[in-house]
């Protein structure tokens, strides 16, 4: 199953990929696009069997992509704006996504897909999907539980549930609980791969919080989201490119 996906947003197209390399390991992303024109040039160039198509989009939008289509292929709405949802299904959508996309639900969407495609009649494709389906995969690791910090001359072992954020500084992380704060080496990249992706998220370049410790999410007088915490502490800027993850919240 060959697929494609079209947001204007980074940080949201590289979390679809992780949802979908996590729940659909035999599927292939043959590309991305970050405007609704070469998302439409991607699918005429390359044929996938679907589209995961964010809907408000620079230059063409998610619909205007599927209303101009001239090639076989099934299309998946990923969006934050559920009034399109009739005009949606109107342009032959296979489904409706909604932002923040859950595991859960794509996996029912992947579902549908699977069902709407064509049989393969290529031996060789039957032979490689037999083997997908057939194959043994390792156990995903467990996400991270125990961290490693030091007090003066002593070593704490800290539950990840007590921490109200991770921030970068340079090839170190900074850990945040309440008023504390402790300091690790390693850096923040690596450390996002260790952690549970739905009980994490990443607010900025910079920064990742627990969830469950979020108390409020506050606009300023520039209009930029804060977030606070329920164990007080230093809140957090949310950079434009994540502002996404709390319109629903």
């Amino acid at each position: 199953m060959r697929l494609l996906i079209a947001d204007d947003e980074l940080p949201l197209r590289a979390w679809l990929r992780r949802l979908l390399e996590q729940t659909a390991p035999d599927a292939e992303i043959v590309a991305e696009a970050g405007d609704g024109s070469a998302a439409l040039a991607e699918i005429e160039r390359l044929r996938p069997d679907a589209a995961f198509l964010d809907i408000r989009m620079p230059g063409l939008s998610g619909l205007e992509v599927a209303a101009r289509l001239t090639v076989p292929c099934r299309v998946v709405f990923v969006t934050a704006y559920d009034e399109f949802a009739v005009q949606a299904f109107e342009n032959a959508a296979l489904d409706y996504l909604l932002k923040p996309v859950t595991a859960e639900r794509l996996s029912i969407a992947l579902r549908r897909l699977r069902s709407a495609l064509p049989a393969q009649n290529d031996p060789a494709a039957l032979a490689r999907e037999l083997l997908a389906q057939l194959a043994v995969r390792p156990a995903a690791p467990e996400p991270l539980r125990w961290l490693r910090v030091g007090e003066g001359e002593a070593v704490r072992l800290l539950d990840v549930q007590e921490v109200d954020s991770f921030e970068a500084a340079d090839k170190y992380t900074t850990v945040r609980s309440g008023s504390r704060e402790w300091l690790m080496r390693i850096s923040l990249k690596e450390l996002e791969k260790q952690l549970d992706p739905q009980a994490f998220w990443r607010i900025h370049r910079g920064t990742i919080v627990r969830v469950a410790a979020i108390a409020q999410v506050k606009r300023d007088l520039m209009g930029r989201l804060w977030v606070e915490f329920r164990g007080g502490g230093q809140a957090q800027p949310v950079s434009r490119s994540y502002a996404q993850l709390f319109r629903q919240m």
